[in-house]
């Protein structure tokens, strides 16, 4: 099994149980972290910071301490940006929106090769191109 890397959605669901996300997504993710094979991106916790100050999310606590809850749950483990894939986001092989995000998740999702679970129609779509590998979290 591939590493999973959660997309900043779906860790927010995760923690939150929120029915959104799928059983079947539910329990890839349980089983990938009990192997120690969940990745959270270093653009995730500035994601969620910017949707906190913006007033797009209320996660019920300090931003910083929800953050840090999240990173220590077992078999989740923060993927840094490396200098490759900030590079790598903005060559990718085809024509990509802007979302800044979005761009790093996907360079690191090819970068270590793991699969990106995600609800955004869009990156599901550039998956299914061959691009990178992906799967649905609904």
């Amino acid at each position: 099994m591939s590493e999973l890397l959660l997309d900043t959605h779906v860790l927010i669901w995760l923690l939150q149980d929120d029915a959104k996300m799928s059983e079947s997504a539910f329990a890839q993710i349980q089983f990938a972290a009990g192997e120690d094979q969940v990745l959270v991106s270093a653009i995730t916790p500035w994601e969620i910071g910017l949707l906190v100050a913006k007033k797009k999310i209320d996660l019920g606590m300090d931003v910083q301490a929800w953050i840090d809850r999240a990173l220590s749950l077992p078999g989740i483990r923060l993927q840094p940006l490396l200098p490759a894939i900030a590079v790598a986001s903005t060559r990718l092989p085809w024509e990509m929106h802007a979302d800044p995000a979005d761009r790093i998740l996907v360079a690191t999702a090819r970068h270590t090769g793991a699969t990106l679970v995600t609800a955004d129609e869009q990156l599901l779509r550039y998956a299914a191109q061959g691009f990178f590998r992906c799967q649905s979290a609904v």
